[in-house]
């Protein structure tokens, strides 16, 4: 897997006087400068690769891959997983259209190293991109582009930056295009970067913006259609979202790691902090967070490829579930670490600030928490109630299963049917039947909280504009319960798994089963006993890697 080998290269050029020495990533950081040794490691061991297609002569082939590396460079400095995965998101669009020629063209640049910038916002505008005023005029065979980008992440070292222009002066649905720019082709004076903004996370990334005036490019640089710029937007961010949370699950990852050492190493009341019953259920808790986020995250990139129709709908939920759900895991360990926490010269575990502060990005890019809750509460009155009519979610779910190609040509903007929680039912009456001791009452009460919300959504009604405080709510126990039946699509699934690690006895699945029901404000009474056992489990993952798939599993023949 080449995860395992980025991750095995990472921790060698983390040796001092490496690239990814914590001492050089931390100087970055302190003055605020771009980590140009991390990112031309990645270039040469071959990253950029991977964030093009296979039909160009790329490494995605999976998406689930694809979040694999990205999270693998997340574990180890959350600010160059941000900085150098942005070319994946920039080039979305172009992968997005399926135009052979133009994905081709831009794949040899990608792999040459050359970054990709997504223009989207602007100032004053924020999320809404209707808003937009930077304008394309046509000038003979191509287009004038007027107007700035702002913030914008590689818009200055970018040399190439997907631009969402106003075509039509009335704006509207179809009032937009996307042009990729190469900046390096416009005239002189043209094209002016904004400067780099102070950010408390991720310092020393490249926040900036871009300003065109009458910037020439050719007909090609046109993405898709005229008039169809949001749409291709709109398409693409459902990718691009479950990228994003690759960093979320690489900096818990990273902080579990340090939260481990601290629990092996602090004494308290002449006790090793681990053997505190108080602090073992924290850090249990911190775990089952951890893997939580790893099984809706699994279920999204999977769904990328097996349900893309309804991509729209777990998109919106992975990006808004996932990032709070680690935000809340980094809360809980900088509790445990006290003072450390806060605390940036303490060997070992004063790294923990700054990946609490490069994580709080992630929450916001490609859709904050409330834009994806809010287009989740849009869609709940329209959903299909009732079973599925594709394959149920576990019969996807394995590790070991191949994939359908990724087809980003069935991507639809409006989903009508959730694949993972439509069949929720039938999943946990299969899973009651061979469910490990303590975890049958668990998805049963999923079930009943879940048919209780469903009752609950019946009674809302399409409405234009932001859904209200009421709406908002049921989307946020909405995501609970896609958590919780992914989880359990995820154990049915991979059986081969159930005797290893924290899958034996079914222990990462109580955890999550327990939070999810602590979500929906129904916790089970023995909540703490799988939380204590999982702090327990925290020094047994296999190369430093909290993850549901760390470590051998059995083979299905």
């Amino acid at each position: 897997m080449r995860a395992t080998e980025l991750a095995a290269d990472i921790d060698r050029w983390a040796r001092p006087g490496g690239p990814f020495d914590p001492a050089l990533l931390t100087a970055h950081d302190e003055a605020e400068s771009f980590p140009v040794e991390a990112c031309a490691a990645l270039d040469r061991w071959g990253l950029p690769g991977a964030y093009v297609p296979d039909r160009s002569r790329g490494r995605t082939v999976r998406l689930e891959d694809i979040h694999a590396l990205l999270r693998t460079v997340a574990s180890r400095d959350v600010t160059v997983a941000v900085a150098h995965g942005k070319t994946f998101l920039g080039a979305a669009s172009v992968w997005a259209t399926g135009d052979t020629d133009s994905a081709d063209l831009l794949a040899r640049h990608v792999r040459a190293g050359e970054a990709v910038a997504w223009g989207l916002t602007e100032p004053g505008g924020g999320s809404d991109l209707l808003a937009g005023e930077l304008t394309a005029r046509r000038r003979g065979s191509g287009w004038l582009l007027s107007g700035s980008k702002w913030p914008v992440n590689n818009a200055t070292r970018g040399r190439f930056v997907s631009v969402l222009a106003r075509t039509d002066p009335a704006g509207g649905p179809r009032g937009f295009s996307l042009f990729l720019v190469d900046k390096q082709t416009t005239g002189p004076g043209t094209v002016r970067h904004l400067p780099k903004l102070p950010t408390h996370g991720i310092r020393g990334a490249d926040i900036s913006g871009v300003e065109f005036q009458d910037a020439r490019v050719p007909a090609h640089a046109l993405v898709g259609t005229i008039g169809g710029g949001l749409e291709l937007v709109l398409n693409s961010l459902q990718l691009t979202r479950i990228a994003c949370v690759a960093l979320s699950l690489g900096a818990g990852e990273h902080a579990l790691r340090i939260i481990r050492d601290f629990l092996g190493e602090r004494r308290l009341y002449g006790r090793l902090l681990r053997e505190l019953p108080h602090a073992r259920d924290v850090a249990g808790r911190a775990v089952a967070r951890q893997l939580l986020a790893e099984a809706v995250s699994f279920t999204a990139a999977r769904a990328a490829h097996e349900a893309p129709e309804e991509l729209g709908l777990v998109s919106a939920i992975t990006k808004a579930f996932v990032p709070t759900l680690v935000h809340d895991q980094l809360v809980l360990i900088g509790d445990l670490l006290g003072a450390r926490s806060f605390l940036t010269e303490v060997p070992g575990h004063g790294g923990f600030a700054k990946i609490e502060r490069d994580h709080r990005i992630v929450c916001i890019f490609d859709g904050s928490t409330w834009v994806n809750r809010s287009a989740l509460a849009s869609t709940l009155p329209v959903l299909r109630s009732g079973r599925r009519t594709g394959a149920p979610a576990h019969t996807w779910m394995n590790e070991h299963h191949e994939p359908t190609p990724l087809d980003p040509g069935r991507l639809r903007i409006l989903a009508r049917e959730d694949p993972v929680l439509a069949d929720l039912g039938d999943l946990v009456a299969r899973f009651v039947t061979d469910a490990p001791d303590g975890t049958h009452h668990l998805a049963a009460r999923l079930l009943d909280a879940y048919t209780e919300l469903r009752e609950r959504i019946a009674s809302l009604r399409p409405a234009t504009g932001s859904p209200g405080t009421p709406a908002m709510r049921l989307a946020e126990a909405y995501e609970w319960c896609f958590a919780g039946a992914a989880a359990l699509a995820l154990w049915t699934a991979n059986p081969q798994r159930h005797h290893h690690g924290p899958w034996r006895d079914g222990l990462w699945l109580r955890g999550a089963l327990t939070l999810v029901l602590e979500g929906l404000g129904t916790p089970p009474p023995d909540a703490t006993a799988a939380f204590g056992l999982l702090g327990d489990q925290l020094a047994s993952f296999t190369d430093d890697r909290v993850s549901l798939f760390g470590g051998p599993a059995e083979v299905p023949a």
